[in-house]
Order: C-alpha cells, then structure tokens, then sequence
C-alpha cells in the first residue's frame, strides 16, 4: 500500500493540519516508508512462533520479565467508596448527561 499527495492532504484536513505542499511532500515520504516497513514485516514466515511475554526473553531468558498471578489482594470496599458519591445505581456511578 502506498498514498499520494492528495491522500495526504485529504488526511491533513481531516485532522485540521495546515500543511503546505513541503510539508505534505515530506509526510508523504514518510508515510510510505512506515508502509514499506509494515509490508516488510508482513512477508516474515512467524507459523509456529510463540509469542513472547517481553522480547529480551528471546535473548536472556533468566532476565525476561515474569508475570504476576492474577489475583485478588485488595478487599472488596466498593460500598464504603460509594457511600460519598451524590448518586450510584447496581454499583455505578451515575453522572450528569454531558454530550447530546
């Protein structure tokens, strides 16, 4: 995949970027590099690759990063934290309509 300049000036304007043609130019090449590099990621064979919990795992695999249990070690204080607010309904907070 790769974009030309009204791709990206079509893109500036949708994000509200003031681009002039240089700008646009250089974003451009930019923007086509990350696709090459993405395209290239995409032609490498990873069948059978497990993923790994931290790269440096690949590596060093004493100093990879373990991880945690998953469990509980707090108290469940749900009700003394709602006990204060103006409003709550089945454990939720119930706040003001803000956006129409």
């Amino acid at each position: 995949m790769s974009l030309d300049l009204s791709d990206v000036k079509r893109l500036a304007r949708l994000a509200q970027l003031d681009l002039d043609d240089a700008q646009a130019e250089k974003t451009l090449a930019k923007l086509n590099g990350i696709f090459d590099l993405v395209e290239q990621m995409r032609a490498v064979d990873t069948a059978g690759i497990e993923p790994l919990n931290h790269p440096i795992e690949a590596f060093q695999h004493d100093l990879a990063l373990r991880l945690r249990e998953d469990a509980v070690t707090e108290p469940n204080r749900r009700e003394e934290y709602q006990s204060v607010a103006p409003a709550t309904q089945d454990g939720l907070y119930l706040v003001p309509k803000v956006i129409e």
